[in-house]
């Protein structure tokens, strides 16, 4: 390729006028050539030797484009090495290698079918210059390289914006919410809610799915990619979202963190959480269209419809989603589906064959009494992990503990609150020491106090089908003699255990309501009952 060319064709052209075909011998081979021996040496380096293209370069002296320029105006004459005998002339092998240029005028050359290149150049490997070079053996009379490339890049300026960013079939799914939002009434209160749109666009189709939902909380979130994953029938190499932050815990530019359910989802449907670079717009330009077309074919045709369930909305979003998968794309000739059918369907990931089951992740720490809180209810660990930050993994059904990856505990999920899931093989064979607090130390600690606290602490221990269960209410009441002094400390286990309250809450609320004093009457009795289910004046204010 003449160096010249490229800039004079700077700025605004009409690539038919700015090249002459002597210009172009050798389809982009420079004017001066190479002579005839050094080619047939590059022909039996890599054909016979099987040496790379850099390695030949290097050897003959000259530049690895150079190298690739001739070997590809080899296969262009479909020569082969050893050459064949009526080879051993020069000039014929120079005239096979390098055909004169035809003398047909630029406007009378054939032209390729620009939207059907444009569309061949999606698929996986196919290059321009595989193209160019298929466009050539069909029509020899056809553009140089260097032409056919100006010309092919010209009509790609010339077209819709969407169509000038290359996609990959099957690479890319673009996600995200529209800005726009529908209304749901409750048919019984009247009460109107504010449904989200979620939008997913295929790369090299542009495809679209769309559905509502009712927040764009991670649940949501997830699902509405699970639904659009089968919807298409599989899934992309890569799903490129917004810094959402129901999906990305962290926006950067380089490094984005990503939710950790939002990644278990990705590894289930082996594909690729790859975010859009923050304020760059263009990184999804895909779905930015596929938002205003959503815009404007599905929720402007619904806007004087009122929907009272989500669930009919949705039906009539798919109503119209498939209309509009079907309108012919301007340019291309084709619609969306076809695009599609031809494009990404033959190339997506097929989907698992398990469902995907949500489940959320949670930092936790396993207490004392080798227990962890979730959800207000107590599950059992290893006793070998107390203290110990743990990984939790809850889902509908079930939660899973786990230790530096590795899972230790699995447990079925229970909603009753305050209570615990404690598995036998998660307790101590005898009672272990950790950090001084065993059972014998805790009882030792509140004789100290007195009998009524080392009764309130026996009768804790023994009320829990476990004793170590009731280590966390024993500690906090040992440890009130650090705010208040023993005396009364013990007086409130008295009172405690004169009103059957055993737990630590009640022994705190005594003391804070000065309400230790014992019980002289029946009449006191009723003016104050102070147990666990007594919230207090503190709790209003």
């Amino acid at each position: 390729m003449i160096a010249g060319l490229r800039k004079e064709t700077a700025g605004s052209f009409n690539p038919l006028v700015s090249f002459r075909p002597s210009e172009l011998q050798g389809a982009g081979m420079t004017a001066a050539r190479l002579p005839m021996r050094q080619i047939r040496e590059i022909l039996r380096l890599r054909q016979s030797s099987g040496l790379s293209q850099h390695v030949i370069a290097r050897s003959l002296g000259m530049s690895q484009g150079a190298v690739s320029n001739y070997l590809a105006a080899a296969r262009r004459a479909g020569l082969t090495w050893p050459l064949p005998s009526e080879l051993d002339d020069d000039v014929k092998l120079e005239a096979l290698l390098f055909p004169p240029p035809p003398n047909l005028p630029a406007s009378s050359r054939p032209l390729p079918d620009w939207a059907s290149l444009h569309r061949d150049l999606r698929r996986p490997g196919v290059t321009l210059s595989l193209l160019w070079e298929e466009y050539r053996a069909a029509t020899p009379e056809g553009f140089g390289y260097s032409w056919f490339c100006d010309l092919y890049h010209a009509w790609r300026a010339r077209v819709a914006p969407t169509m000038r960013q290359v996609h990959i079939a099957g690479e890319k799914l673009f996600v995200d919410y529209s800005g726009h939002t529908m209304e749901i009434v409750n048919g019984s209160t009247g009460e109107v809610q504010t449904a989200q749109i979620f939008v997913s666009v295929m790369g090299a189709s542009s495809y679209i799915y769309a559905e509502a939902t009712l927040s764009q909380k991670l649940p949501d979130w997830i699902a509405s990619h699970v639904r659009a994953f089968n919807y298409f029938g599989g899934t992309t190499k890569q799903v490129v979202p917004d810094n959402l932050k129901s999906g990305v815990t962290k926006a950067c530019l380089y490094e984005p963190t990503i939710n950790r359910t939002y990644a278990d989802f990705a590894r289930h449907y082996s594909t690729a959480i790859c975010p859009a670079r923050p304020r760059r717009p263009r990184d999804k330009a895909k779905v930015e269209v596929g938002v205003q077309v959503v815009g404007r074919w599905i929720l402007a045709r619904l806007r004087n419809k009122r929907f009272f369930s989500l669930a009919v909305l949705n039906a009539d979003i798919l109503t119209l989603l498939d209309d509009l998968n079907k309108r012919p794309l301007r340019g291309w000739g084709r619609s969306r589906r076809d695009l599609f059918e031809e494009l990404d369907r033959p190339v997506l990931i097929p989907l698992p064959t398990e469902p995907y089951e949500y489940a959320e992740w949670k930092r936790c720490r396993v207490s004392i009494d080798y227990h962890v809180e979730i959800d207000k209810h107590y599950y059992s660990a290893p006793h070998r992990l107390m203290r110990q930050e743990l990984e939790a993994r809850v889902t509908l059904a079930t939660v899973e503990l786990f230790h530096r990856g590795g899972r230790v505990a699995s447990h079925l999920r229970s909603n009753v609150p305050h209570k615990y899931t404690t598995l036998p093989e998660h307790m101590p064979s005898s009672h272990r020491r950790y950090r001084d607090w065993t059972h014998e130390r805790i009882q030792r600690d509140a004789a100290k106090i007195g009998p009524q606290a080392a009764a309130l602490v026996d009768l804790i221990l023994r009320s829990k089908p476990h004793p170590e269960q009731g280590f966390r209410s024993c500690v906090g009441i040992v440890r009130l003699i650090r705010r208040y002094p023993v005396e009364r400390v013990e007086a409130a286990c008295a009172r405690a255990l004169a009103l059957n309250t055993r737990s630590f809450t009640s022994v705190a609320a005594i003391l804070k309501n000065k309400a230790e004093k014992p019980i002289s009457s029946t009449t006191e009795q009723a003016q104050v009952l102070i147990h666990q289910n007594i919230r207090g004046a503190g709790y209003y204010h």
